[in-house]
């Protein structure tokens, strides 16, 4: 672990950022931050100055509800917490020097690589958080000394949440807790050596060293700092031996992108923002802990105060359940250890099951807030933790379709299923049956949040019909799931007479599905008119005149269409894809990829390459203070989903996997690894033709461009498609 190291270790593993002003900082901070799924440790400055503040460490799970408004309208929302930043002030005869700052992610080694030049003094640094050992965070520094005059160093530990209170401490160590009783303990240790021999410095606080000397060109400074935290009173003991720490990081870092690496070639900037994707997947989960999930900004930024939201089951688990299925199983067990929430959710409206909330922290009671200050400064009622309900399916669907690629029969005994008749029990009691005979759900919120109070939209209802039909068949195989859950043969029968009558909203001549009662008859309006305009287009037209349109926030019958792609023709996917398209705003960063899977899916290649383009630049295009709040971590998810689900053309089969390649052109080739039913396989499309390796496990079957084939273990097996017509 060479501190010294230059900013330049691997291009195609490398995001850089030279010569940071102050006002990036909030969004660079956010882009090259690192994390182990409990960690999360934003990239600000190590020497103080401006922007230094945006360098603060978040810990997964540790959210608090403030006493009184803690959003200036009059209403409380759990929050996660700061849980503080380290800082250095560097001082020469009692003044700071002025500072050019370099960073670059090496996303490879998870590491963070900094360079600081200033008169007379050069620093070059790294930091990282173990993936082996997640309570672990360390920072190490090489001064190289190049004046001669009286120097100051403190090292220390501020920007604690307000929430926090000072519980107790001790040199090396402190513990704080909030009003409802939670705690963070975090223990650190100090190291200061120059030209190989150990200064001493002087205690500033519990986790803080200040240290003097008279220095003289030529003088190399080594600065080392190790943070421990923990959620409960007591922090994890300091490691000894960073060469072990850093050793094991390494290693499981490796693993990690084993597991999940996708190699694009012939397009460079499509390459470095999809391993810029993958840097803060891997970032993001923690396999080990099912008492926490994603929230929409992970632990990059404070935006959506840490909640979590559908994303985390449509954009996320897909990346999780095909190459790290470890996770995927951990992020589907909070939705189990959450459950109570949801069912009290769903009684609290008059309904039976489990109604998930739409902003979920970590006891997966409803967190949205009731009202929230809009772009244009008014105060605008907040609907969604009431009527956005499609999230139920939501997590169903992804409980579903990791149990389908993973087959991980344990998991659904001890809570997939139960989540999956639960939430099916909810839809059967949530839809009303009208005086057409059919049924509906009415009031709700679908993808596309510029229309709310709606009735039937397509995507609650087919994701709902979707959700009880795969329950039914759950609890007709599993009669031990009916057992635990109470299900009667007589309430299986009535949803199968509610999945048999919710209404859809398909045209049976034409296949096109009507979004939700009414939309058809709304206001034409052509966005094409507004190209160029870079505000959302509620703020544009306002939230009254969008909402009796025909604009559509993001993809939501699309969306339907990318999920479910079995429920439909190819001719109705082109129908629908066709209409809504050019009526989406794409007002969220969540609708590109869903846009350009189906455009993939469909063989409009291109047009899912732009789509894959703009969402790319979400996080990585010139406008860094997008970032400024996080990660929009759910565009990232959906980046990998588009290469792999979309121009490689993944899906599961009962017996193995099915590809139909479309690659852009501009991309040559594309490999990447997956996991299925615990073999391992490494997929390579290239040129007309497709390569499967199956590196560990028993033989599969797999269809390539609608070719079968066996594949068994260590043995390569290629299949030429036709381009375009795989």
């Amino acid at each position: 672990m060479d501190s010294s190291a230059r900013l330049n270790p691997a291009p195609d593993w490398l995001i850089e950022a030279r010569d940071v002003e102050p006002g990036q900082w909030p969004g660079l901070a956010a882009r090259f931050a690192l994390g182990n799924g409990f960690l999360g440790w934003r990239a600000g400055p190590s020497l103080g100055g401006e922007g230094a503040e945006a360098g603060h460490f978040y810990v997964a799970g540790l959210f608090e509800t403030p006493r009184g408004d803690n959003i200036g309208i009059g209403q409380d929302v759990p929050l996660l917490l700061h849980a503080g930043r380290p800082f250095l002030r560097l001082l020469v005869h009692g003044a700071p020097l002025p500072l050019r700052h370099g960073i670059a992610l090496d996303m490879r080694a998870g590491l963070l690589r900094e360079e600081v030049q200033a008169p007379g003094c050069r620093m070059a640094g790294l930091r990282f958080v173990s993936r082996a050992e997640k309570p672990v965070a360390v920072q190490r520094l090489r001064f190289e000394i190049g004046f001669l005059g009286e120097v100051s160093l403190e090292a220390g530990f501020d920007g604690l949440d307000p929430l926090l209170e000072l519980l107790s401490e001790a040199p090396g160590r402190a513990v704080w807790q909030t009003a409802s009783g939670k705690h963070l303990a975090i223990a650190g240790s100090l190291r200061l050596s120059l030209d190989g021999i150990a200064l001493m410095g002087e205690e500033h606080g519990a986790l803080g060293r200040a240290w003097r000397w008279q220095a003289v060109p030529g003088q190399v400074l080594e600065f080392e700092r190790v943070l421990t935290f923990a959620r409960d009173g007591e922090a994890a003991a300091l490691p000894v031996d960073l060469a072990a720490v850093y050793a094991a990081h390494e290693r499981a870092m490796a693993e990690c992108w084993k597991a999940s690496d996708v190699a694009i070639e012939g397009e460079a900037e499509a390459q470095g923002a999809l391993r810029f994707a993958l840097h803060h997947l891997i970032a993001t989960a923690d396999e080990d802990d099912p008492r926490v999930s994603i929230g929409a900004r992970a632990l990059t930024g404070d935006d959506y105060h840490g909640h979590v939201f559908w994303d985390t089951e449509i954009y996320l688990l897909p990346f999780y359940t095909w190459t790290w299925p470890e996770a995927a199983r951990a992020l589907l067990l909070y939705r189990h250890v959450t459950l109570p929430g949801a069912r009290a959710k769903a009684a609290a409206i008059g309904c039976k099951g489990a109604l998930y909330a739409w902003e979920s922290t970590d006891t997966g009671f409803e967190a949205t807030p009731e009202r929230v200050v809009a772009p244009d400064g008014r105060v605008v009622e907040v609907l969604s933790g009431k009527q956005e309900q499609h999230i139920s399916a939501d997590v169903s669907y992804a409980v579903w379709h990791y149990w389908k690629v993973t087959g991980d029969d344990a998991f659904m005994r001890e809570a997939g299923a139960e989540i999956m008749l639960e939430t099916a029990r909810f839809w059967a009691s949530r839809a009303e049956r009208g005086e057409d005979g059919r049924y509906h759900i009415r009031r709700v919120i679908g993808p596309d949040e510029y229309h709310e109070g709606i009735d039937d939209n397509a995507f609650t209802n087919l994701m709902a019909r979707w959700n009880i039909r795969r329950a039914i068949e759950l609890a007709e195989a599993w009669p031990d799931a009916r057992a635990k859950t109470g299900l009667g043969g007589e309430e299986l029968a009535a949803w199968a007479e509610v999945a048999e009558g919710l209404v859809t909203g398909r045209d049976p001549s034409s296949g096109l599905l009507e979004q939700f009662a009414g939309y058809f008859a709304l206001e034409e309006i052509d966005l094409a008119a507004y190209e160029g305009h870079r505000m959302p287009m509620d703020v544009v037209l306002g939230r009254e005149r969008v909402a009796v349109s025909r604009i559509v926030k993001q993809a939501d019958v699309v969306a339907l269409l990318a999920l479910l792609p079995e429920e439909f023709t190819q001719e109705e996917i082109e129908t629908n894809f066709a209409f809504y398209d050019f009526r989406c705003a794409h007002g969220s960063s969540l609708s590109r990829v869903m846009h350009g899977l189906v455009a993939a899916r469909l063989g409009r290649v291109e047009k899912a390459l732009e789509h894959f383009r703009l969402a790319a630049a979400v996080d990585l295009g010139a406008e860094i203070a997008k970032s400024a709040g996080g990660i929009h971590i759910a565009t990232q998810g959906g980046l990998w989903q588009l290469a792999v689900l979309g121009f490689a053309g993944l899906s599961w089969r009962e017996d193995g996997i099915a590809l139909a390649p479309c690659l852009p052109e501009e991309w040559t080739g594309l490999r990447f690894a997956l996991s299925w039913h615990g073999r391992q396989l490494i997929v390579s499309i290239s040129d007309g033709q497709a390569e499967l390796l199956l590196e560990e496990g028993t033989p599969m079957r797999c269809e390539i461009a609608g070719q079968s084939l066996e594949v068994r273990m260590g043995e390569a097996e290629r299949v030429t498609f036709a381009i375009g017509n795989a």
